[in-house]
């Protein structure tokens, strides 16, 4: 039987000192070409020391499918495509070494936030360090736009005196616009100053309208306003309002808006929005959020748009106070309404719209005698106030225990038969009261965060479970109200019970904002329930 052998052409050439082995890859398998040169009885032994071997390189497209060959080099090809060299981080992101204590306390001493003594939330608000060149140039050209289009004087805020927090007004408008997607948010003093103001601005938002829709709906269950609340400031509506204030020019300087994607569009308006309600609301107070909200940017409560969905209604056939009698209240009447010296309440119209006339009925029952005594001293109520007249704290008093009852009614109880008999309507107000509170408060301690931090921060602590586990470590869910037939059921499961509490928490706050105002709230929080106390972490 006769070999064939891929190296017959050296054979010709027998006498040859150097010999040239060409081969091709797909010819030869290393188990022929191990046994050519093994081969001992060859009558022209291959001697390798002057041989040279050229590889010929074949294209893996060339190669069949199963050749190692061809897999390894598409296995190289794909690992280049799906594991690509990883970038150098850019240089805002390497770890730098921390200030000494004598360049960190100069930077401080020399921010404008420590320089408003007298308005610490405002000043927390104001940019880290001041305002530079490239920012002067930004409030020249464009500042004076903005104040026309929301309808204030053209001239400089810097003409008001120090006591009057308006002086700042210039320049927290001009954070206002500098959105994530602009080119001035590169600096950080910009960056961080407007997503300050949009953190606290959202707040503002939800709060105002809250108690605008509470005064203007007495009747409504909380379900319908918060439809319309976000029918009206929902980010997907918020382009129109910009565009009917004509400020789309100064959120967007280089593109139309109305052809750029939802994605595109949407947060930096959304951004500019709260933003602009967080200036205003700390330089011109509550009432002028209204009137930019239903003046400059012309919402309308009654708009199609803004409607809730329609529902079964729960027939209610108790009174409402004789100021929301036959009549819807106007955002003019809201914004411009001063409670009168000797009036009960610090916000006397939404206390009467969340707790209704009838609780009257339930004054003096077991709950009265029994339980209110136990939660208005775990409560610290009442508080003293300086009165001129005895009657008004008797009868201050005397509506804070009925309030109080109302808290702790659950809607299995009464809620069917009389609808605002339950804790729904004081519980809303309460968690936009405890929302906006919490964002003064991480504004004011934490000065040199930015926006998105104290958003995170402020979830964390306001987290629905933690509000019903403080209630529950006062043993104030012992109080509750429920119907008899679930009483043992919410009573001895947690997964029922514990959204109650998270309910009934926020409803006392609710109930301490209307009655004694936003510092007995601050109170209820840091000093009774002490929210920011450090939660053990889990094992």
């Amino acid at each position: 039987m006769e070999l064939s052998s891929p190296f017959t052409h050296i054979h010709s050439k027998p006498n040859s000192s150097y010999m040239d082995l060409s081969f091709s890859s797909s010819l030869l398998s290393p188990l022929s070409f191990q046994t050519h040169f093994k081969n001992s009885n060859s009558k022209h032994p291959l001697s390798l020391k002057h041989s040279r071997i050229v590889a010929v390189a074949v294209d893996p497209q060339e190669l069949p499918r199963s050749s190692p060959q061809r897999l390894l080099k598409e296995l190289a090809e794909r690992k280049k495509a799906v594991f690509p060299k990883k970038k150098v981080p850019p240089r805002r992101f390497i770890l730098k070494p921390p200030l000494d204590d004598a360049k960190l306390a100069e930077r401080f001493l020399n921010s404008p936030q420590l320089s408003l003594k007298s308005f610490p939330l405002l000043s927390s608000c104001l940019p880290s360090s001041r305002l530079n060149n490239a920012d002067k140039t930004w409030i020249d050209e464009y500042l004076l736009e903005a104040k026309q289009a929301l309808g204030y004087p053209l001239e400089p805020s810097d003409r008001f005196g120090d006591d009057n927090p308006a002086k700042q007004f210039d320049t927290l408008l001009y954070l206002a616009f500098q959105h994530p997607s602009c080119e001035r948010t590169k600096t950080r003093h910009v960056r961080a100053g407007h997503s300050r103001l949009s953190f606290i601005g959202q707040y503002v938002l939800e709060l105002a309208l809250a108690e605008f829709f509470l005064q203007r709906y007495p009747r409504e269950s909380p379900a319908p306003m918060r439809e319309r609340v976000f029918g009206l400031i929902g980010k997907r509506n918020l382009p129109k309002w910009i565009k009917a204030a004509s400020l789309q020019n100064l959120v967007f300087p280089f593109d139309e808006m109305d052809r750029l994607t939802r994605k595109d569009r949407e947060p930096p308006v959304k951004s500019v929005f709260w933003a602009l309600f967080g200036a205003i609301y700390l330089c011109y107070g509550m009432p002028e959020v209204y009137r930019v909200l239903f003046e400059v940017f012309g919402m309308d409560p009654e708009d199609e748009s803004c409607q809730p969905k329609l529902r079964r209604q729960l027939e209610d056939v108790d009174y409402v106070s004789v100021e929301f009698e036959d009549k819807k209240l106007t955002w003019q009447e809201v914004a411009v309404y001063k409670p009168p010296e000797d009036a009960l309440f610090a916000h006397p119209r939404v206390f009467r719209a969340c707790v209704p006339p009838g609780m009257h009925r339930f004054r003096g029952n077991i709950w009265d005698f029994e339980s209110r005594p136990q939660v208005m001293q775990t409560l610290g109520y009442p508080l003293q106030m300086a009165d001129r007249i005895s009657e008004i704290t008797e009868a201050r008093n005397i509506e804070l225990g009925l309030g109080l009852q109302l808290c702790f009614l659950h809607p299995s109880k009464y809620k069917f038969e009389h609808p605002r008999f339950c804790l729904e309507r004081l519980e809303y107000v309460g968690q936009k009261i405890q929302d906006l509170v919490m964002a003064e408060r991480l504004l004011m301690k934490h000065l040199d965060a930015p926006g998105r931090w104290l958003q995170e921060r402020h979830r964390r602590v306001l987290l629905n479970k933690f509000c019903g586990r403080y209630l529950r470590d006062k043993n104030l869910h012992r109080f509750i109200i429920y119907d008899e037939q679930i009483q043992d059921k919410y009573e001895h499961n947690r997964r029922l019970r514990n959204p109650v509490t998270t309910a009934i928490s926020q409803a006392i706050h609710g109930l301490s904002y209307t009655v004694y105002g936003k510092p007995d709230v601050r109170r209820l929080m840091f000093e009774v329930f002490d929210f920011e106390q450090i939660q053990p972490k889990a094992i």
